[in-house]
């Protein structure tokens, strides 16, 4: 369980998020109060609970992602990963 930080920034009234997770709904409230003071359009925020895995902290004002040995790898993502360093050597060789 994460907490997502969400913000209306133009008149369709449609709430807009990115990939930023907070383990917090405190943090989750900092962050998107923080955007909302420097962005101009920020018509409303709010703060959305969900499923996806914590991936950021904020702290002291600061976003800090979390060291690589506590996000959740994603299976596809790692054989991409693995595919690309697998051309690489090749073309290089």
């Amino acid at each position: 369980m994460s907490f997502k930080p969400e913000v209306i920034a133009d008149s369709s009234g449609k709430w807009s998020g990115n990939a930023l997770r907070f383990a917090t709904r405190q943090e989750a409230e900092a962050n998107v109060q923080d955007l909302m003071m420097r962005w101009f359009a920020v018509r409303d925020t709010r703060v959305v609970e969900c499923d996806d895995p914590v991936n950021y902290s904020y702290v002291d004002q600061k976003l800090l992602p979390l060291p690589a040995a506590e996000i959740t790898p994603v299976s596809a993502l790692d054989q991409v990963t693995q595919l690309q360093g697998k051309m690489k050597m090749n073309t290089e060789g």
